[in-house]
């Protein structure tokens, strides 16, 4: 695991991975622990994703975190430290926004747009079906699955590059260079084709 070179950042780490480690071992008063040490990270992650929603959408951060929560709490995830846990959630979170979208969308068989972050897709980007981004995701993750995640934990996870290196045990150098070819292929993907 890559050294944290902010003294004031172990107080954090080691609480939320010993907890961790502690909560997997069967500790069920750990996992209170835990949550009542991440929530508030959580809560800034789910903000964070909703933030690209809709006005109007129907999921709130805090219900989004509430649903998180118990799929995290079912999963069985064997979590290495305080990074890969708000990694996983990270991807939890995404899983039950695309799981409410194609929810809604088959309630009502119509589309479900985000607002993409302009650093993601380019000023032409403005909006993107939520179910076509994740597809878009899907076949990424298919062509080339650490790419895939690079966007996915930067993007819809908020993790910093140092983080998403960690993550992934890749250079942040490798990070920034597959960050800038996954936008490039997920541009390609999304653009609307012009002959139609």
């Amino acid at each position: 695991m890559a050294s944290n070179n902010n003294p004031g950042a172990d107080n954090t780490v080691k609480p939320v991975t010993q907890l961790l480690h502690a909560w997997q071992a069967g500790d069920g008063q750990a996992l209170d622990q835990l949550m009542s040490l991440v929530y508030h990270e959580l809560h800034r992650l789910a903000e964070h994703y909703m933030r690209s929603e809709r006005p109007d959408h129907t999921l709130q951060p805090t219900s989004l975190v509430h649903e998180a929560y118990l799929r995290l709490v079912d999963s069985d995830v064997g979590f290495k430290d305080r990074v890969h846990f708000f990694a996983v959630s990270s991807t939890i979170m995404r899983r039950v926004l695309i799981d409410h979208a194609r929810g809604k969308k088959r309630a009502k068989r119509a589309g479900h747009h985000v607002t993409l972050d302009e650093d993601l897709l380019g000023s032409e980007a403005d909006t993107v079906d939520v179910i076509a981004l994740d597809d878009a995701l899907t076949r990424l993750a298919a062509q080339d699955s650490r790419k895939g995640r690079v966007i996915e934990l930067v993007f819809f996870g908020g993790l910093k590059y140092n983080e998403v290196a960690e993550v992934l045990d890749i250079s942040p150098a490798t990070v920034e260079r597959d960050l800038r070819m996954a936008k490039a292929w997920l541009y390609r993907d999304l653009r609307p084709n012009p002959a139609t």
